[in-house]
């Protein structure tokens, strides 16, 4: 059901929400904009409210500022549990998830869930074992579908009144074929998708070469949920 309205101007976040063309340039998976935009959900023990913001690339990437930001609060010396949910533009590169992982070390009393809406340079070897690294460590990382695309607008960004349910529609085509490569990466698989731009007409072209040790490690469901194979069928 949509409101009326656009979000409350009593809302405590509005000030830092962002605005319908930017979230839609930022997390619009066809678009290679080179900023990263980090919108970020942290709750405290067994408290359901979210504290929620928005960091972008500056001097220093969204992550290490997200991070920096919310240790000189002083709050995480405590015993308390710390949930942080971050919605990426791009997934950290090899550096960050370094930092990341050192961050986590530090402070076990966090845990981090991660929805990317695209890869950053995933054929860099750096970056690949990165993200592995990452999921070893606990965290949780998953490519942005619809769901989390309607969460991030009615939470994070200025939308018109009556606006509510109007956020931008990502195909699943670029879902899937990111969920893919992600997978090859955590699967320490050769890279299946390839991303190649035309500078002169600003075109991005993409495509997927898969080999048989895809077909052989990639979960069926995730192969099957893509179209690149087809359920067995049994004639009675």
């Amino acid at each position: 059901m949509t409101s009326g309205q656009g979000p409350s101007a009593g809302d405590p976040t509005l000030r830092r929400r962002i605005e319908p063309w930017q979230f839609e340039a930022s997390f619009d998976p066809r678009q290679l904009r080179r900023e990263t935009c980090l919108l970020s959900e942290v709750q405290w023990g067994t408290s359901p409210r979210a504290w929620r913001g928005c960091s972008l690339n500056t001097a220093r990437h969204a992550e290490v500022s997200f991070m920096d930001r919310l240790t000189s609060e002083g709050r995480l010396r405590g015993p308390v549990r710390c949930s942080i949910t971050w919605f990426l533009s791009w997934s950290p590169c090899g550096a960050c998830a370094q930092a990341i992982g050192e961050f986590l070390r530090q402070h076990p009393n966090v845990s981090l869930v991660i929805y990317i809406a695209r890869l950053f340079w995933h054929v860099d070897e750096q970056n690949r074992q990165g993200l592995r690294d990452l999921v070893t460590r606990g965290v949780r990382m998953q490519v942005m579908s619809d769901p989390e695309f309607a969460h991030c607008w009615r939470n994070f960004v200025n939308y018109s009144p009556g606006q509510e349910a109007r956020w931008p529609q990502v195909p699943p085509v670029w879902t899937w074929l990111y969920s893919l490569e992600l997978h090859c990466i955590l699967l320490n698989l050769p890279p299946c998708l390839k991303i190649s731009r035309r500078h002169h007409n600003q075109l991005t072209f993409f495509q997927l070469i898969l080999q048989n040790c895809h077909y052989q490690a990639i979960p069926s469901p995730v192969l099957l949920a893509s179209g690149l194979i087809h359920p067995f069928v049994t004639w009675a």
